[in-house]
C-alpha cells in the first residue's frame, strides 16, 4: 500500500476522533501506579449509567508525573482541560460537570490546552510548558501509543516516506549536517557514527537501540517507549536504510514490562501495514526489528558490554578499537544509538535540518530531555532547548524546592554525573558547559537537593552505587572506586584525616585515567564536583566532626529540650523503634544516646506546638539549658 493511502486513512480516523468529545487518561507506568486504571473503570461505569458514548483513550505520559492520574477532557468548540490527581470518586463529578454540562470543574483543573491548525497540542495556559520545546515528547500523552494510526495522523512515518526517496548517502549527510549528538551520555556526533557504519565493508550490519536506562532517577527512555514507541521505530528504520542494515534490535530493561508490551504491539502494527518488514512501502528495502530484554546490570548500558550481553556473554566492556561501527554484534558493523537519538531522526529528516539547527547552542543542537526528581515541587519529565539555564528548569519548570527550602545542588547525568551548586544556576544546559563544570549530560537525569542534603553523603551514595555496579574487569575501577568509597565512609563517620581530601583527589584522577569504560572513567565525578563546590562541608566533617546538613548519623544526635517537653505527651516514646526514650506520664522524656538509632522518628512525631526534639551536630554545641542543668537531656551517652 502506498504511504499516501495509509496516511489518508489514518487522518480520516483521527479527524472523527478529534472532532468529537473524548477522554484521555495517562496510563504510562506513573499513571498506572497512581491508580489510572481505577479511574478509567469509574469513568466507564458513570458513562454507561448515563448511557453516554464518549471514548476513553489510554495514552502515555505527558511529563507531569506529579499530577497523575491525569485526565484530559476534550469537547468540540470548547476548552481541552487537563485534570490532576483524579480519583475514581471524581469521575462522576467530571462527567456531570464538563461532559454533560458546561462547568469546567476548575477546582480540580490543572490547566487548559489549545491546538494549532494541525491539531497538534501545545499548552500555553500551563506555565510550565511555556518554557519547553517538545520535539520528541510532542505526542506523548496525547496519542494512543497502541494505535499506529494515531501516530501516522500526527505526521508519523512521513519522514520514512521521504527517506526512502533519498539515497543512503543523502540521509547520512543530513544527520551529519544537523549536528545531532548522541543522547545516551557521551554526546558523540551521530552523523559521524552513521557514516562510519555505512562505509564499513560487510554483507550484514545491525542497528541497535539502547533502552537500558540504568541511571537512578532516570525514566526518559521508558516514557518515550511507553507513550510514543513508533517514533523510535521509525528512526531505527531510517537508520537501517541509511547504513545498509536489514536487522535491528531494541535492547530494553527487563524491568520495563509496559514498555516492552507496547513496543511489541507497535512492531506488530507496523509490520501489518507494510511500514516494517519485507519490501517497506514497495521500496525493495527490508528491515526487521526484534526485542532483547536487558541483563539487569548498570554496566550493560555501555555499548560494548551491551553487545556482549546480546551475544550471550558476560556483560563486560572491551577495548576499542575496533569500534562497534566496524565490528559490533556478532563481529558485524553495528550502529548503536540511544532511544532519544533515534527519536530525533524523524523530526530531522521529516522537517529538514534547518529547523533543528535553529534550536540550541553552537555545538549542542536541538533539545534536551530530562527527568526531574528529588526535592522539587513538580517532578516529572521536561524537554527544553539546549542552552536553557538551570535556573529556568529549577524554578520555572520544576516549581522550585518543596516546603520553601533553599536550593543547594542538582546532580546531572546520573551516578556518574556531577553536583552543580547554586552559584552555577545560570549555567546553560549543553554538552560543553556541563563538561566544563565537571558534570555531564549523561542520559538526562536530574536529581535536585536542598539545604538538608549533605554533599559528602551524596557523593558517598552515588559512589556506593557505581562500586556495586562495576563489572570488576579493570583494577582501577574495581579497587579504586572501593577505596574512594571507604574514604568517604570514614569522612561521614568522623574517622577521616584532612590528608584524605588530597588522597581523594589523586585517587579520583587515577580511576578516571585507568578505567576501560565510561562507568569507571566517570565514577569519580560526584566526588570531584562535591569537593570542588562544597569543600567546606568536607572540612567540617573532618576537622570539626560535624555534618552541617545534619545528615550523617555518626555526626548527629537527637535530644529532648527540658523546657519544651510536654510531660503528658508520649508520642516519641510510642514510636521509638529501639525503646531509647524513657519517661512516664508527668515526667520529662529523655533519650538514651547509646540506644538511639538516629532514625529521626521522634522528631517527626513531636507536636509542632512543642518542638521539643532537636537534631544537632556536634553534641558539644547543644543549646544551653535555661535552668543551668547539665545538657537538655539526660541518659546514657
Amino acid at each position: 500500500m502506498r504511504f499516501e493511502e495509509i496516511k489518508k486513512r489514518a487522518e480520516s480516523q483521527w479527524g472523527v476522533f478529534s472532532h468529537n468529545p473524548h477522554i484521555l487518561v495517562g496510563t504510562a507506568t506513573c499513571g498506572k501506579a497512581a491508580g489510572a486504571l481505577d479511574v478509567i473503570e469509574a469513568f466507564k461505569n458513570e458513562l454507561s449509567r448515563r448511557d453516554i458514548r464518549v471514548p476513553i483513550i489510554q495514552v502515555g505520559c505527558i511529563g507531569l508525573c506529579y499530577a497523575e492520574p491525569l485526565v484530559i477532557i476534550s469537547k468540540p468548540d470548547s476548552l481541552r482541560i487537563a485534570y490532576h490527581n483524579v480519583t475514581p470518586d471524581l469521575a462522576s463529578r467530571l462527567v456531570e460537570g464538563y461532559i454533560v454540562g458546561d462547568d469546567p470543574c476548575l477546582e480540580i483543573a490543572l490547566g487548559t490546552f489549545e491546538t494549532d491548525e494541525r491539531g497538534t497540542p501545545y499548552i500555553p495556559e500551563l506555565p510550565r510548558f511555556e518554557h519547553e520545546l517538545r520535539l520528541i515528547l510532542g505526542r506523548c500523552g496525547y496519542i494512543d501509543p497502541e494505535n499506529i494510526h494515531d501516530y501516522i495522523a500526527n505526521r508519523g512515518y512521513s519522514a520514512l516516506a521521504r527517506a526512502l526517496g533519498m539515497s543512503p548517502e543523502q540521509i547520512v549527510e543530513e544527520i551529519k549536517r544537523s549536528g545531532l549528538r548522541g543522547r545516551g551520555g557521551a554526546g558523540f556526533y551521530a552523523g559521524e557514527k552513521w557514516d562510519q557504519c555505512r562505509r564499513a565493508p560487510a554483507k550484514r550490519k545491525y542497528v541497535i537501540c539502547n533502552a537500558d536506562e540504568g541511571d537512578p532517577g532516570a525514566f526518559m527512555d521508558r516514557v518515550i517507549l511507553e507513550s510514543d514507541p513508533q517514533e523510535v521505530i521509525e528512526g531505527m528504520i531510517i537508520a537501517g536504510y541509511a547504513i545498509g542494515a536489514e536487522r535491528g534490535y531494541i535492547y530494553v530493561r527487563a524491568e520495563y514490562p509496559l514498555a516492552i508490551e507496547r513496543i511489541r504491539n507497535a512492531l506488530r502494527q507496523a509490520e501489518e501495514i507494510g511500514l516494517l518488514g519485507e519490501d517497506i512501502l514497495g521500496s525493495g528495502f527490508h528491515f526487521h526489528i526484534g526485542i532483547t530484554e536487558g541483563a539487569g546490570a548498570f554496566v550493560s548500558g555501555e555499548a560494548t558490554a551491551l553487545v556482549a550481553a546480546m551475544e550471550g556473554k558476560r556483560s563486560e566492556p572491551r577495548v576499542r578499537p575496533p569500534r562497534l561501527a566496524e565490528a559490533g554484534l556478532w563481529g558485524c558493523p553495528t550502529l548503536l544509538n540511544n532511544v532519544k537519538t533515534f527519536a530525533y531522526v524523524p523530526f530531522i529528516i521529516g522537517n529538514g535540518i534547518d529547523q533543528f539547527l535553529s534550536i540550541g547552542t553552537e555545538h549542542s543542537k536541538g533539545t534536551a530531555v530530562f527527568t526531574l526528581a528529588g526535592k522539587i515541587q513538580y517532578p516529572g519529565l521536561t524537554e527544553v532547548p539546549m542552552g536553557t539555564t538551570l535556573r529556568k528548569v529549577v524554578y520555572d519548570i520544576a516549581g522550585g524546592m518543596r516546603n520553601q527550602k533553599k536550593f543547594k545542588a542538582v546532580q546531572i547525568g546520573g551516578p556518574s554525573g556531577g553536583c552543580i551548586p547554586e552559584t552555577l544556576l545560570d549555567l546553560p544546559i549543553d554538552f560543553d558547559s556541563l563538561h566544563e563544570a565537571g558534570s555531564m549530560m549523561g542520559s538526562g537525569g536530574m536529581i535536585f537537593m536542598d539545604e538538608e542534603d549533605c554533599a559528602v553523603d551524596t557523593a558517598r551514595f552515588f559512589l556506593d552505587f557505581t562500586t556495586k555496579e562495576s563489572c570488576g574487569k579493570c583494577t582501577m575501577c574495581r579497587m579504586g572506586t572501593l577505596q574512594l568509597l571507604s574514604i568517604l565512609e570514614d569522612i561521614c563517620t568522623g574517622k577521616a584525616k584532612i590528608e584524605d581530601m588530597e588522597l581523594l583527589q589523586e585517587l579520583s584522577q587515577d580511576v578516571k585515567m585507568g578505567s576501560l569504560c565510561g562507568l569507571g572513567r566517570s565514577a569519580p565525578n560526584p566526588v570531584l564536583t562535591t569537593m570542588r563546590y562544597f569543600g567546606d562541608e568536607y572540612r567540617a566533617h573532618i576537622l570539626e566532626k560535624r555534618c552541617p546538613a545534619l545528615v550523617c548519623k555518626d555526626l548527629i544526635a537527637y535530644y529532648i529540650l527540658r523546657e519544651k517537653c510536654d510531660r503528658a505527651c508520649e508520642h516519641c516514646i510510642l514510636v521509638c523503634p529501639t525503646e531509647a526514650i524513657k519517661g512516664g506520664k508527668g515526667e520529662i522524656k529523655v533519650i538514651n544516646q547509646e540506644k538511639c538509632s538516629k532514625c529521626g522518628t521522634c522528631l517527626e512525631v513531636c507536636p509542632p506546638e512543642y518542638h521539643a526534639v532537636v537534631k544537632i551536630s556536634p553534641i558539644s554545641k547543644l543549646p544551653p539549658d535555661p535552668k543551668g542543668e547539665e545538657g537538655p537531656a539526660q541518659g546514657g551517652g
